[in-house]
């Protein structure tokens, strides 16, 4: 049997030539590895704008397949319809988000800026009310809502000092046009070659790996895709109708700035298990400030809507996408936020999810390699029943 190039001893001058000429390159490369990260680094901002044309592929692709199936009946030779209806929806819902969302939002930050002074009284009154009638001490509360003047000139200088960095964000963007146009224009090529593009794909699986493997890495692709798919798309329509809700709710029973707070509770409740709490607990703060009767009331209007979405809604729109219990959401959520921040709170529950289903086939195929069930049983018939059975025959 030949040996390969790892196994082969060098015996000739030109093997020891290439051991030498092998060694001193990955000496260069350990003493140069900053700068060899550096134009990795170079070279992944390079293709980003394809990496975010991949991003809005994906995420259109549930769009682009709705409109395909129920408009063209699969029609390939049209797909460019669909397409281009996708992008049309998502440029027409970004655009009205903008022209009505927007301004609203605007307006009552600007009122709730404006008007601060009278909360921040209001606010202290209460206070006050709370530690005479129930001989409870507030006083470091009540002296920080006193000095109101102080307050606002903090909040000033916090807006004064970010909008640098704000300002450079837009900068950034708008310099960025080319990029964001190649990130679209990307997009709709991979979408209108999608088909070609994945079975390209397939072909490198099964070129690379062996047969058996490559059809494994296959459906780990084709399961994982599908466990984000079903969250996200999921999870985005049942935020919108909780926004939505919320909006209506909120105007229905008078509560200020109605806009602005069910837009932070739409946009929060993406994330599993603590969205409705990280959007609830600002909201209070701001509707104490205008009226504690208020804050009371949206206490009870949020916990019965979120009540609604986990028992009705949500169960409805999500079904069983995820396929892991409440501590496993939990789990996912804590792990993936402690790793990667609110990225990793967002994604955490979909790829634990692929894992956790990955690791019930594994367990299933030890179980049935080893013989016994779950509970540890032998799978073999017992000998009693085979000797009943031969008796019998």
């Amino acid at each position: 049997m030949s040996k390969n190039f790892l196994q082969k001893k060098p015996d000739t001058m030109l093997d020891w030539m290439c051991l030498v000429f092998a060694s001193i390159a990955f000496y260069l490369l350990l003493n140069n590895l900053g700068y060899f990260v550096g134009g990795i680094s170079k070279f992944l901002d390079i293709l980003s704008p394809f990496a975010g044309g991949v991003v809005i592929a994906y995420v259109l692709n549930p769009m682009v397949n709705f409109f395909e199936d129920k408009l063209l009946k699969n029609s390939k030779k049209i797909r460019w319809v669909a397409i281009l209806l996708a992008y049309a929806v998502a440029v027409l819902v970004l655009f009205l988000l903008a022209w009505m969302v927007i301004p609203q939002i605007v307006s009552s930050m600007v009122m709730l800026f404006n008007n601060f002074s009278t909360y921040a009284a209001n606010a202290k009154d209460t206070l006050l009310y709370i530690q005479e009638t129930y001989a409870v001490n507030l006083d470091k509360a009540i002296q920080t809502l006193s000095d109101t003047a102080t307050l606002v000139n903090k909040i000033s200088k916090l807006a004064t000092d970010a909008m640098p960095q704000i300002l450079s964000s837009i900068g950034s963007v708008a310099s960025n046009f080319v990029g964001i146009f190649t990130a679209v224009a990307a997009s709709a090529y991979m979408q209108a070659d999608r088909d070609h593009l994945l079975h390209q794909l397939r072909t490198l699986t099964h070129a690379f790996f062996p047969k058996k493997m490559a059809a494994n890495v296959l459906r780990i692709c084709s399961y994982a895709n599908a466990n984000f798919t079903g969250f996200f798309v999921g999870k985005i329509i049942d935020s919108a109708i909780i926004g939505a809700i919320t909006f209506v709710a909120m105007n229905i029973l008078r509560l200020d700035y109605a806009m602005l707070i069910s837009v932070f509770i739409g946009i929060t409740n993406i994330i599993p298990v603590f969205g409705p709490f990280i959007g609830a607990v600002p909201s209070i703060f701001i509707l104490l400030l205008v009226d504690p009767v208020q804050a009371f009331v949206f206490v009870i209007l949020i916990l019965v809507i979120q009540q609604f979405d986990g028992n009705f809604i949500g169960p409805k729109i999500l079904g069983q996408s995820i396929g892991i219990s409440a501590l496993w959401v939990l789990f996912s959520i804590i792990v993936g936020g402690d790793l990667f921040g609110l990225v990793g709170m967002v994604v955490g529950v979909p790829v634990f999810a692929t894992l956790y289903g990955l690791m019930q086939e594994l367990v299933h195929v030890l179980l049935a390699y080893r013989g016994i069930d779950s509970e540890g049983n032998d799978l073999s018939p017992a000998p009693e029943k085979e000797i009943e059975e031969e008796t019998e025959e």
